[in-house]
């Protein structure tokens, strides 16, 4: 996991579980191409928070999802 990832968030204000921060790492590593700790040095604060929203999405959409399922 990324520690400058968890550093940029607590500057932010943005409390993240585990899971998102996970999954944070994982898309800045896509987007890039690089470590995330690497990459995130290449983004912009802007492009950051659309990443760690996206994120949050993924995991809601994903929990949500397991929820319906695990219904049937």
């Amino acid at each position: 996991m990324s520690i400058k990832v968890r550093e940029l968030l607590a500057l932010l204000g943005i409390e993240t579980t585990h899971e998102e921060r996970e999954e944070i790492d994982r898309i800045i590593e896509e987007r890039t191409g690089l470590y995330c700790d690497e990459g995130v040095d290449l983004l912009s604060k802007e492009e950051f928070l659309e990443i760690v929203y996206e994120a949050k999405r993924r995991i809601r959409k994903k929990k949500a999802e397991q929820a319906i399922y695990s219904y049937y």
